[in-house]
């Protein structure tokens, strides 16, 4: 077996980690030791039997005409699936947890609990010296934007708490004490009066762009717009106007149209905008050597259903 590994951003010795994890984790299974290129420019590909993906040039798989699976080392698969990365017919999978369910809740619940109980606006007023009590917000209906296994765990923890929450996906899904709504035809109903709006969405031709005016001005007056997905998403111009206009009180952005965001970006140093980069969910590596491992074993068993495949006319 023959395993290629493709990551032109990966840390020193990250190549190497995923190397020894892999087959460490194939030789448990009985697979023996799958031998294990790391392409770059300068390293041709041999044949392989599998690859390991992240943000590949689009040459990277050139002539592979063997390969039975390629693995995106992430969520999100836009950036494969857009740029023609995959030989035709080849499956690809996505991690769907590795560790990154857990984080994407810590971060939500940072972000709203932070707006909800104006802590922002107490950081502020300790930077200027002000000692002064603010009434908290009160506790906001949550939309959540797509209930896979990011989004569909973000929803149920604000649920645990006694939020009340909707969710809305492209087919029904039942999660405990979220209100669901399905459909193009649904999204408005799901956004109406929301105090807080979370977007876990994958990126797709039917959601870009989907966040816009008519959008922010289905919430609440003063809300709060949380991006975990995808930059894309976003028509810019419309969620500033949104923040001017008072529909949005805050927005907390974690991903971008372009990232880096180019410094002098309007959203970058905006006084109700807060911007990390692109760190809500960050791939543990040994969650997914835990998962690429097992889909590869179930593949060599002949396994027909394996968790994490990609439709690709979906786009996940």
């Amino acid at each position: 077996m023959q395993i290629l590994f493709c990551h032109p951003n990966a840390a020193p010795g990250e190549a190497e980690r995923w190397q020894a994890g892999l087959t460490a984790r194939l030789g448990a299974a009985g697979l023996g030791v799958p031998g294990f290129t790391i392409r770059t420019p300068e390293v041709a590909a041999p044949p392989a039997d599998y690859a390991l993906l992240w943000n590949p040039p689009p040459a990277a798989l050139l002539g592979q005409t063997r390969l039975r699976a390629a693995f995106a080392l992430g969520a999100g698969v836009d950036a494969l699936l857009g740029a023609d990365v995959l030989p035709p017919g080849v499956p690809l999978y996505r991690l769907e947890d590795a560790g990154m369910a857990a984080q994407m809740v810590e971060y939500a619940l940072h972000a709203v609990l932070r707006w909800q109980r104006r802590f922002d606006e107490y950081e502020a007023l300790a930077a200027r010296g002000e000692w002064r009590t603010l009434t908290p917000r009160p506790r906001p209906l949550i939309a959540v934007l797509g209930l896979g296994a990011l989004g569909g765990a973000v929803a149920s923890a604000f649920a645990g708490l006694g939020y009340r929450v909707r969710g809305w996906s492209r087919s029904p899904r039942a999660l405990a004490g979220v209100e669901g709504f399905a459909g193009p035809e649904a999204l408005m109903a799901c956004l109406d009066g929301a105090g807080v709006l979370i977007d876990l969405l994958p990126l797709t031709a039917g959601t870009r762009g989907l966040l816009d005016g008519r959008v922010f001005a289905q919430l609440m007056p003063g809300a709060l717009f949380v991006n975990l997905a995808r930059g894309a998403h976003v028509v810019e111009a419309d969620l500033l106007a949104a923040l001017a206009g008072g529909r949005l009180s805050a927005a907390v952005l974690d991903v971008f149209g372009q990232e880096p965001l180019p410094a002098g970006h309007a959203l970058r140093d905006h006084p109700e905008v807060t911007v990390t980069p692109h760190i809500a969910a960050l791939t543990r590596i040994d969650a997914a050597l835990d998962s690429i491992a097992a889909a590869i074993t179930a593949i060599e068993a002949g396994a027909t259903a394996v968790p994490g495949r990609v439709d690709p006319a979906r786009g996940y």
